[in-house]
């Protein structure tokens, strides 16, 4: 028994460092707003919005020698109603957001699996910034086809060198979808940070070929901080349109004041291409603490139509809760 008692222990004592090395983190955001929205010529109406509220999981393994194993899954949820919200008109998937696993050292990291582009993370994620670019007030101009084809993918993240950095991803087409391919080389020092991006899908089926390339610039600069982008979108090497937004934020204590103003024109391949439009946003956030805050904002989008066709505007209010 003493035996048995001593090899126990021993074998305690090994296993912990490993156990020590790896973790798992249960995270997640919820995100839900009240709103009173007017679509046209329509009356306004009130709703509960969600706005891309997510439960996700991710852990990593010290392999040792700098060599690290990591995955990421991320699921997407309507907090209005509990009930699944998945991307690009998959009723099935359940981890929608992200399922993917990598390896990471001194070269970088290498990704196979599914994620969001990394050309949308390098520029509008960071220009509409009041409410992380959720909900109704998210950008609604932006050249987005690069969501549809987020699956089967194998990506490289290189480290980062003087400030610069570049990730690079390619979809694989099988037989359930065009190939796709996405770049983004950023640079940031100090509060200064820099992107150019480039994303493709190839023509497939009742698609259009379609191709973005994306300029970002962010600066923030005591309380302040100005971002802006330019995009151009080509379809079929014959249509094309032009995308800008610039947006600022002034943060005063646990407060933030924030303008957006977007505007496209027409041409794209998008929901805009009749005739353009422009979008506008006024919002307010207070953080009550680094995970929490409330926020209200008014938004409104014109589509440069007769009679209103595809106007739209809300004044909301709501919560936010990162855990």
């Amino acid at each position: 028994m003493k035996k048995i008692a001593l090899v126990a222990a021993l074998a305690a004592l090994t296993a912990a460092p490993a156990f020590a090395q790896s973790s798992v983190t249960l995270w997640g955001r919820i995100n839900t707003s009240v709103e009173s929205q007017k679509i046209g010529n329509a009356d306004r109406v009130g709703k509960m919005e969600n706005n891309s509220s997510r439960l996700g999981l991710r852990g990593t393994e010290d392999l040792g020698g700098g060599l690290k194993a990591a995955f990421n899954l991320e699921h997407g949820f309507k907090s209005d109603d509990g009930t699944l919200h998945t991307l690009g008109g998959a009723s099935n998937m359940f981890w929608s957001r992200q399922a993917n696993v990598e390896l990471s050292g001194a070269f970088g990291t290498v990704r196979l699996g599914t994620w969001f582009p990394d050309s949308y993370f390098s520029t509008v994620d960071r220009t509409s910034n009041h409410n992380h670019d959720t909900g109704t007030s998210s950008d609604a101009l932006f050249s987005s086809f690069g969501f549809d084809y987020r699956t089967n993918k194998i990506g490289y993240f290189s480290p980062t060198v003087g400030g610069f950095s570049v990730i690079a991803s390619a979809r694989a087409g099988e037989a359930t979808g065009p190939r796709a391919f996405d770049l983004s080389a950023n640079y940031e020092v100090g509060g200064l940070h820099l992107a150019a991006t480039y994303a493709e899908a190839d023509k497939f089926a009742t698609s259009n070929k379609r191709k973005a390339y994306t300029f970002e610039g962010d600066y923030a600069f005591g309380p302040f901080l100005v971002t802006g982008y330019y995009q151009r979108e080509e379809v079929d090497n014959f249509r094309s349109r032009d995308i800008g937004r610039v947006s600022a934020m002034y943060t005063l204590g646990a407060s933030e004041f924030h303008v957006n103003v977007g505007g496209t024109k027409s041409g794209g391949d998008g929901t805009f291409k009749s005739a353009g439009a422009s979008q506008w946003t006024l919002g307010y956030n207070y953080n009550l603490s680094k995970r929490t805050k409330v926020y209200a904002f008014y938004t409104a989008i014109d589509q440069k139509l007769p009679n209103k066709q595809g106007d739209f505007s809300s004044l909301a209010a709501g919560i936010r809760h990162n855990f």
